[in-house]
């Protein structure tokens, strides 16, 4: 039975709310609805960034102290306005939807103490908007000892197969982390955190500019990457790491550049991210032929060019050149999930995850 679901993501880039319909049963996507966005205001996002600050020091998952509570209230807020004006503007009855998949906000994410925490409170969304949510999508995988992300994969999956194109493929996701999802026909999937996405350049041109990213990669086109700076920082242990592996947002954080000037800074910073997706070939079982391109990176023509000249000879394209949508596609994901969830069916593996069998997940809020 197809179900008709909105998805919701607010990523690590801290950028806004994506909204997205699709259409599915949870194995294949029967059509794609329209999308939407809610940007966060910078009140909203500068009440995020402090509460990644004190989830460092989170006694449990549940625990929402200080200003982690008010930054809770202000992304289920966000997340409700975000439903209404995007049903409103398209002119969607909540009755036609059957399910919304609200992934929340990460704010922790650990596995290895068993410790994954997205703030948003589902059960006050589903007041508000009147439409069954599910969410929490993460706590099973972790607490059974996966990794709790990549969560995309399976998404990613049911999109590749409509393309009837030669593996094996990636799906590179560039949001405030990376995360590839490797696919060589039905049965291989495989998938991780590569190493930093947008997150770094984008706290970097904050701090330096003033400017929330660097628009199509223009900063860094004009700069001089340090490379010696790059090579040291991919020494880092985590990319000597097999998949399946994850990472914090703020897994890099403490890396700091020298001094010089933004355009440099920009520069070194997008070639590490290029640097840190290409560094997985080698762990991958065969070199992928093709690359897709995904996320909020996509739009950084710079780092895109980065891609394809550490990438060859496998092609390199941005995802909305096949059509799908580069900037709603974790949105149409956690719709997707949550009808997966629904009906039970797996949304994290072995191979993507880490978790010793397939898992189903998410708890259920409704109006």
């Amino acid at each position: 039975m197809m179900l008709t679901a909105i998805g919701l993501m607010s990523g690590t880039s801290l950028d806004g709310v994506d909204v997205a319909l699709i259409e599915t049963d949870g194995k294949r996507v029967q059509a794609f609805g329209p999308s939407g966005y809610r940007p966060y205001t910078e009140n909203e996002r500068g009440l995020l960034r402090q509460a990644l600050t004190e989830a460092v020091d989170l006694p449990r998952r549940d625990a929402r102290p200080g200003i982690l509570r008010e930054a809770e209230r202000a992304v289920t807020l966000a997340h409700a306005e975000a439903v209404a004006t995007f049903t409103a503007h398209n002119r969607i009855s909540r009755e036609d939807v059957d399910i919304v998949g609200f992934h929340g906000q990460t704010v922790l994410h650990r596995p290895a103490q068993k410790m994954t925490v997205q703030i948003g409170d589902a059960g006050a969304l589903a007041k508000a908007i009147h439409i069954p949510v599910m969410h929490d999508f993460r706590a099973a995988d972790v607490a059974a000892g996966g990794q709790g992300a990549p969560f995309v994969p399976v998404y990613h999956r049911a999109l590749a197969q409509s393309l009837e194109r030669e593996g094996p493929m990636v799906v590179v996701n560039i949001g405030g982390v990376s995360n590839i999802t490797y696919i060589d026909g039905a049965d291989t999937l495989i998938a991780c955190d590569t190493g930093p996405g947008n997150a770094l350049l984008d706290d970097y041109m904050f701090r330096t500019m003033g400017q929330l990213f660097d628009c199509e990669g223009r900063t860094a086109a004009q700069g001089t990457a340090d490379e010696a700076w790059v090579a040291r920082a991919l020494e880092h242990p985590f990319f000597r790491l097999p998949p399946p592996k994850s990472l914090d947002r703020n897994h890099f954080a403490s890396l700091a550049l020298r001094e010089m000037p933004p355009t440099d800074g920009a520069a070194t910073l997008t070639v590490f991210t290029a640097a840190a997706i290409a560094r997985i070939v080698p762990l991958l079982p065969k070199e992928p032929r093709s690359w897709i391109v995904a996320g909020g990176g996509a739009r950084n023509l710079t780092l895109l060019r980065l891609l394809r000249e550490r990438l060859a000879p496998a092609t390199v394209e941005a995802a909305d050149a096949l059509g799908w949508s580069a900037d709603a596609i974790e949105a149409q994901a956690f719709g997707f999930l949550a009808a997966r969830g629904l009906k039970g069916l797996p949304l994290s593996y072995p191979a993507t995850t880490g978790v010793p069998i397939p898992m189903t997940g998410g708890v259920i809020a409704r109006p």
